[in-house]
């Protein structure tokens, strides 16, 4: 067959029969990377969305609600508009609506002032969620110790294990352990009622759970007093460090008005004192004490 005829033959060759004729590998991978490039230029976009179609998710983060602070970003936000987008995901329970990965105090502030939010939406899971906020957490510095540390904590708690949390926070597990030593002895409600103190650091919050250890819940909070989280911090410390004080003393009288001593009470324990002049009375208490807690413990009966 002559070379003329045998390329005629090959042009008009049937093409198989799958529905469509295969395009040339080099056509499939432009069409990819277009694809790709597309899908890459939508989790890029800046998109406006309604502040009330944005609901809270993932860990809390902050534990002061920062009233003065909002009033700044909204302040800020009047005179040169939202610089920063947040970063949302679409709501996995919830058709149309979305959930905040991080920028909650923008989010307030542009709800407050009714404007919409400049934000970039990804697709993420719950996993990929916390990963995306904590990491933005560890690279903030308005976030205190003890807050990054609280953070910490509800991860573990909410099941995952200890290398996420490392690489969530951009931190070691030496620096995690310590975290959460302070998070695991201070009581929750202590924590919350000192707030943030951004100028106590690790090493003041290590000393504070220290202290605390053993002390009841109902003892430390109504220590957390002060106008702002730092001086909270700074009196339930003072108050830990200062020797405990003596109870009150009340006087013990004899049956002619004369002054015999002093007793004193506590949770723990009661302390009977005698004055020098009472000597011979003790030995006589001493002497009847088990006959005395015999008829007291009659007179019970």
């Amino acid at each position: 067959m002559a070379r003329k005829d045998l390329l005629k033959n090959l042009m008009t060759a049937p093409v198989p029969d799958d529905g469509r004729a295969p395009l040339p590998r080099s056509d499939r991978g432009a069409i990819g990377a277009v694809s790709k490039s597309i899908n890459e230029l939508k989790s890029r976009a800046i998109i406006e969305v309604p502040a009330d179609m944005i609901d809270d998710a993932g860990i809390e983060d902050r534990l002061d609600d920062d009233p003065a602070g909002i009033e700044a970003l909204m302040s800020s936000i009047r005179e040169y508009g939202q610089q920063v987008p947040v970063l949302l995901r679409h709501s996995p329970n919830v058709e149309g609506r979305y959930d905040i990965v991080f920028g909650r105090r923008r989010v307030a502030a542009l709800r407050r002032l009714g404007l919409p939010v400049k934000a970039m939406v990804r697709s993420l899971n719950d996993r990929e969620l916390v990963v995306a906020q904590g990491q933005e957490n560890s690279a903030r510095k308005d976030l205190s110790f003890i807050e990054k540390a609280n953070f910490a904590r509800q991860m573990v708690a909410a099941g995952y294990d200890r290398k996420l949390v490392c690489d969530a926070l951009s931190i070691d597990k030496t620096v995690i352990s310590r975290m959460l030593t302070v998070v695991e002895a201070l009581p929750d409600r202590l924590i919350r009622a000192i707030g943030a103190a951004p100028s106590a650091g690790r090493d003041r919050w290590l000393a504070l759970a220290q202290k605390a250890q053993g002390r009841p819940i109902e003892d430390l909070v109504p220590l957390a007093v002060g106008p702002d989280s730092d001086r909270r911090f700074a009196a339930v410390l003072s108050a830990l460090n200062s020797p405990p004080a003596r109870p009150a003393a009340q006087v013990l009288a004899s049956a002619d008005g004369a002054t015999l001593g002093q007793v004193r009470r506590s949770k723990a324990k009661t302390v009977i004192e005698l004055d020098r002049g009472g000597h011979d009375f003790a030995d006589w208490l001493i002497d009847r004490m088990a006959e005395l807690h015999r008829d007291w413990q009659k007179g019970r009966s």
